[in-house]
């Protein structure tokens, strides 16, 4: 019987090190387009503390709570950059940090918004499920990358609505250039999902420090309930396991179809963020 994936202290710091590279990535590649000049990076407490452009989702400080607790000073310099901007501050947490920072950030008026759950799977000797028949997926083209967004935007316009799933509403423009500056700038993979030649999927897959991270999955709402999901699923571990990963991780909203989906294809939930916020 297969052991679940085991995620302590050094497993976490690790996953949130490597969600830290790729929003630092994605938010520097926002600051090169038009209009991206007040955007900025700045390294805080070993996490990163990252503002895109007004919307994106990768306005948050991430990584924090592995490398001691923020000075007050510097946390104080990173709230007034946010709010300088008009952004909240938002803050991932994960439930296996140090609790100091829970504690620092509760008692500066931080106020408790979502929680998103970090799910994983040890690849080695991890048997790969067949995908479904009738379903082909294969590595996005270049030519297909406007066709492939409006894709992914179709999907998301529908979400699914099992569990509890943040209700985040990115703006459609801002969420497209997001899901770009992630593509380009972060060596993200992104796949296709076809059903007779007709794209109907997507997902996609960075790979760092050996941890094979997948994002951006949606399939549109005609196909659900078809085994597409699973059809991405088991192309990227094929290409995560071909890479010489050996941690495959997802990050899904709480009891969500997509954790669902998941925890039936050998993934086990590793750890819960917090996601924190002061207002302006």
């Amino acid at each position: 019987m297969r052991k679940p994936l085991f995620c302590g202290t050094d497993l976490a710091e690790r996953i949130e090190r490597v969600e830290a590279e790729l929003v630092a990535k994605a938010s520097a590649a926002a600051r090169t387009r038009p209009g991206g000049r007040d955007g900025f990076v700045r390294p805080i407490a070993g996490g990163i503390a990252s503002y895109a452009e007004a919307g994106s989702p990768f306005n948050k400080v991430a990584g924090l709570g592995f490398a001691g607790v923020p000075a007050a000073d510097e946390l104080a310099e990173v709230e007034k950059a946010f709010h300088e901007l008009g952004a909240p501050v938002g803050v991932e947490l994960p439930n296996l940090a140090d609790p100091a920072v829970g504690e620092l950030l509760t008692g500066r008026g931080y106020r408790l918004s979502f929680y998103e759950n970090v799910l994983g799977a040890a690849l080695d000797g991890l048997s790969v499920p067949e995908p479904p028949p009738g379903i082909e997926v294969r590595l996005r083209r270049d030519d297909e990358r406007d066709a492939t967004l409006d894709l992914l935007m179709e999907a998301i316009d529908e979400p699914d609505t099992q569990g509890n799933a943040a209700e985040e509403d990115f703006p459609r423009d801002v969420l497209r250039n997001a899901v770009n500056d992630m593509e380009t700038a972060a060596d993200t993979l992104r796949y296709l999902a076809l059903i007779d030649g007709v794209p109907i999927g997507t997902g996609a897959v960075r790979m760092s420090e050996g941890i094979a991270h997948f994002a951006g999955a949606a399939t549109v709402p005609a196909y659900r309930r078809r085994g597409v999901q699973s059809a991405l699923i088991a192309a990227r571990l094929t290409g995560a396991l071909e890479a010489g990963c050996d941690i495959a991780t997802v990050t899904t909203g709480p009891g969500t179809k997509s954790q669902q989906n998941l925890q039936g294809r050998g993934f086990d939930l590793l750890y819960t963020r917090a996601i924190l916020l002061l207002a302006p």
